[in-house]
């Protein structure tokens, strides 16, 4: 069997249903895994791995929430003829220390970095998306946003620019060989900031509050998380608040030949299709 596939894992979620969606308008071939596709694909059951492996060129991957499995994948990965990585990974990971933040995108890049395939790292800040696909939705739709976020900004990146690199460097083999792309939105604004401009564009009086890491990790077990993952989450505004990932980066420009999609371009988006309208009042529209 020629190994000419792109294997897209995670072909659900929020980055790989993207990059998948462009693989397949550009006419590459492309294999979508997850644990709900045909081809299913779980990082928890390596008897899913070789399968999804066959035939493949090249592999986009974002790291698994435990650190480890990536290794044992690199390691498949090269015996079935795998010759490229593509790894999603968080940004500025090489400066978060003793952070217990991230130690699960740190092992995924210690096994791509130390593989012997062709291997690019795709860092990216935290995603605009998370306000309207992810876990700062439900409190918006509520009226107010609580999180230990104060006044250190952060550079939010449009997921859809995170596809377009990945798609980039996936359909150029040799070109981003051991490269590292620091991925940012063009500036940096606060949560408070971020919040306000979708208020003023979903015509809803939105407020912003800030919290301790130890309060917004009790908020996140109330509504359902497990609590080591909300602990988790919550040692990633530690991280933001040393200010380390605040400032932006001109990679995504370099590498896609264009300037990073505004966040306020998003939110005009994503409030014209309705993504905070109140859901007690069917008939609202967002401010033109």
């Amino acid at each position: 069997m020629s190994n000419d596939t792109t294997l897209v894992l995670g072909a659900t979620g929020k980055t790989g249903r993207r990059v998948l969606a462009r693989l397949r308008l550009r006419g590459t071939p492309v294999r979508a895994a997850s644990r709900s596709s045909e081809t299913r694909f779980d990082w928890s059951d390596p008897g899913t791995w070789d399968a999804a492996l066959a035939g493949v060129d090249a592999v986009y991957l974002v790291a698994p929430t435990v650190p480890g499995p990536v290794h044992e994948f690199t390691a498949r990965a090269e015996a079935a003829g795998v010759r490229r990585l593509v790894l999603l990974s968080g940004r500025g990971a090489d400066t978060w220390g003793d952070s217990p933040f991230g130690l699960d995108m740190r092992s995924a890049e210690d096994a791509v970095r130390g593989s012997a395939l062709e291997w690019t790292v795709l860092r990216a800040s935290n995603f605009a998306q998370n306000f309207d696909e992810e876990v700062f939705h439900a409190p918006l739709l509520a009226g107010e946003l609580a999180t230990p976020a104060d006044a250190v900004p952060e550079p939010f990146i449009d997921v859809d620019d995170v596809a377009d690199a990945a798609v980039q460097v996936l359909t150029e083999p040799g070109r981003h060989a051991g490269r590292i792309y620091e991925l940012t939105g063009p500036r940096s604004i606060t949560f408070g900031e971020a919040v306000e401009l979708i208020s003023r564009a979903s015509g809803r009086p939105l407020t912003y509050r800030t919290i301790s890491p130890e309060q917004y990790a009790a908020t996140l077990v109330d509504d359902g998380l497990g609590e080591d993952d909300a602990h988790h989450v919550a040692e990633m505004f530690v991280l933001m608040d040393r200010g380390v990932l605040a400032t932006t980066t001109d990679d995504l420009a370099a590498l896609l030949g264009r300037a990073p999609r505004a966040f306020e371009d998003y939110v005009a988006r994503s409030a014209a299709a309705g993504a905070w309208r109140d859901p007690r009042a069917g008939s609202a529209r967002p401010a033109a």
